[in-house]
């Protein structure tokens, strides 16, 4: 286990490996175990680093709320700390939405990203403000079906895996979970990612009840010149129902422009 303390906050994170970077950035509610299954099956000769955002994981929990410039500049830090340049940043939900910030603020440290089950803008500031209270009135566990159903295929639900990932919902810290909602809720990057043009691959799920493909796709036409995927038969979360296919086109992607 690795920690960098960049003063306001503590980040843990795994750096495995040499050679181009890859830096993965994981959802609400998610450690960073959630690539788990895809960091495997990654052609061999890679940087791979992945972390748990403020608030998650075994990273420390300031006070909510947060805002998104603040999960930015978290990353930016990180990656500095680790003298990283010219990363492909994979980033899914939440962590889609500060690969986009990163992008547009730190291009030296972004050479290409993968926004994955994301948007510009995800939701209204009325629905994460419901999210908001049911978390402080009831904790996450309140949250938790409803959240695998949006996550999750009906297959998926139905195997004995689902309790894992339950699991590790319900055991994220209510205020980082709060603190992360209130961040998602004041985002906005429409205007900010149409000035991109790096080269951008999007991930969606067939079944994805939380970021649904439409969703996904608007926000990939955004960038000139990026690609979309769709995994069918996944949830929010494809790189666990399907993490075969989603190495697959990620790395078609990491080969298409260079990394590899």
């Amino acid at each position: 286990m690795q920690i960098a303390d960049l003063d306001d906050v503590q980040l843990h994170y795994s750096d495995q490996g040499a050679g181009p970077p890859v830096v993965f950035a994981n959802s609400l509610g998610t450690d960073f175990r959630l690539w788990d299954k895809v960091v495997p099956l990654l052609p061999p000769g890679l940087r791979v680093i992945r972390y748990d955002k403020r608030g998650h994981g075994l990273s420390s929990c300031p006070s909510a709320p947060y805002t998104m410039g603040a999960l930015v500049r978290d990353a930016e830090r990180l990656l500095d700390h680790l003298g990283v340049r010219d990363c492909v940043f994979v980033g899914l939900s939440i962590g889609g939405m500060i690969a986009q910030g990163l992008a547009v603020k730190r291009l030296d440290l972004v050479r290409g990203m993968v926004i994955s089950n994301t948007g510009a803008k995800i939701g209204t500031r009325a629905l994460w403000d419901q999210r908001i209270d049911g978390v402080r009135k009831g904790g996450i566990e309140a949250l938790a079906d409803a959240v695998m159903e949006r996550w999750f295929s009906k297959a998926f639900r139905a195997t004995p895996e689902l309790a894992l990932w339950r699991n590790m919902l319900t055991r994220q810290p209510d205020e980082g979970y709060i603190g992360c909602s209130a961040a998602i809720s004041g985002a906005d990057f429409y205007t900010t990612t149409a000035s991109l043009t790096l080269p951008t691959l999007a991930i969606a799920g067939s079944e994805d009840g939380s970021t649904p493909p439409d969703l996904v796709r608007e926000t990939a036409d955004l960038v000139k010149g990026s690609r979309y995927h769709l995994i069918r038969g996944a949830g929010h979360l494809p790189c666990v129902e399907k993490p075969d296919e989603y190495a697959e086109v990620l790395t078609r992607f990491l080969r298409e422009i260079g990394h590899v």
